[in-house]
């Protein structure tokens, strides 16, 4: 049995899903957020529109773990982004090389041991909570951090990018990173599924399909606390106050939060505010230059204090 899939992110933008469908794809894999409860921008419509157009969809979750308690967080977090849609296929833990590096910049080397005991923790995590787990790497990482018998105990989905399937023992085959979909803008990842996950989780009881999803109707964005940050100063900066910022994000002391944590705001629709997510290879200066602003603007705007320090995923205010 093959079945045909796809998997997307913020950066395909807004899925046309319905031309998605009617091409024949037949599941999704969509992501849900990674690091630190920082979701995806796109995940909540793309999962809305996958249930709306009948296209199973499963949700992933890219790894910035340093240890297993940081992966349960993480596993917490995804639940959480999660939760409210209906996931019909896994919830997958999305490990890298770009993983082990975010590590190594924060002081720590991720050994052959500790990612299996990271991806272990998140995936353990994962089926606690009532969902069917599985974690997601390619042939490189694979072969020199996880240890091929993890796949006999939880599902994998394995990135190796070659025409002919090499036989690997894995539940999803990610094939390719420049396939084409209507619907969908630029190139994007193709999948072939070996098993009718669908059926497997419904049979099991797992994913909590019983639930009537309720999806929020409050978008957000999220921001990543900087050096010198007041939860205050943030709030006004963002059209907000600093007790719905408290609220939002369960901080008990509003006078103390910490620089690197990552916070969601809400999106204020009625604004002409502009945001932007960065994406790997971005430089403030070159946003700056495309929106025709400063560097300096960008940086006063999102409280930056170090225009070198800026990270992919993270979503600033560009005016």
């Amino acid at each position: 049995m093959t079945i045909q899939g796809l998997d997307v992110s913020e950066f395909q933008g807004e899925v046309d899903w319905a031309q998605v469908k009617k091409a024949g794809f037949q599941f999704a894999m969509l992501r849900a957020g990674y690091g630190y409860r920082t979701p995806d921008q796109q995940f909540g419509r793309n999962a809305t529109e996958c249930s709306r157009v009948g296209i199973p969809a499963g949700a992933y979750w890219f790894c910035y773990a340093l240890g297993p308690e940081d992966a349960i967080q993480e596993a917490d977090g995804c639940v959480e982004v999660i939760s409210s849609y209906r996931m019909e296929y896994p919830i997958c833990y999305d490990i890298e090389q770009a993983s082990v590096d975010y590590a190594a910049q924060n002081g720590v080397t991720i050994t052959p041991e500790l990612a299996t005991q990271i991806v272990t923790a998140f995936c353990n995590r994962i089926e606690e909570r009532g969902y069917f787990a599985m974690y997601y790497s390619n042939q490189n990482f694979l072969n020199t951090y996880l240890p091929w018998m993890l796949a006999r105990r939880y599902a994998l989905w394995y990135a190796h990018y070659e025409q002919r399937y090499d036989g690997i023992d894995c539940g999803i085959w990610q094939y390719t990173n420049q396939g084409s979909v209507p619907g969908i803008s630029g190139n994007v990842d193709l999948d072939t599924s070996f098993t009718d996950y669908a059926s497997i989780i419904r049979q099991a009881g797992l994913n909590h399909l019983e639930r009537t999803p309720v999806p929020p109707t409050q978008n957000y964005i999220t921001y990543v606390i900087q050096p010198g940050d007041t939860l205050s100063e943030i709030a006004v900066r963002y059209g907000t106050t600093y007790q719905a910022l408290a609220a939002l994000n369960n901080i008990l002391d509003p006078n103390l939060i910490v620089a690197g944590q990552t916070i969601r705001i809400p999106e204020n629709n009625g604004s002409s505010a502009r945001y932007y997510t960065i994406r790997p290879g971005d430089t403030l200066s070159e946003i700056a230059e495309r929106y025709g602003t400063t560097v300096s603007a960008l940086m006063t705007l999102n409280g930056i204090s170090n225009p070198n320090l800026i990270y992919a995923g993270t979503t600033i205010r560009i005016s």
